[in-house]
């Protein structure tokens, strides 16, 4: 059984998740076409590596092989399944 997170946001560190949904709606249009182009998906896996010190700063976190940077309100809009 998968545990369902709200978003990257609460999803704790090192924790390994599967894209549950990405509501594109909240997103500008830049930043879901940023999104789309490093892979985000629904059914992706990704893991939350870092998170800022600051309650407002970015969320480092790793899709595949690579390590992206994201918003908090970006990650806020990715919804996520924790992986068992």
């Amino acid at each position: 059984m998968a545990t369902t997170f709200d978003s990257l946001v609460t999803l704790p560190r090192q924790t390994r998740a599967t894209v549950a949904a990405i509501d594109w709606e909240r997103l500008a249009l830049p930043e879901a076409r940023r999104l789309r182009e490093l892979g985000f998906d629904e059914g992706v896996g990704v893991e939350v590596l870092h998170r800022s010190r600051f309650g407002s700063g970015p969320i480092a976190c790793r899709i595949g092989r690579m390590t992206v940077a994201l918003r908090r309100t970006v990650a806020a809009a990715i919804s996520v399944s924790a992986r068992h």
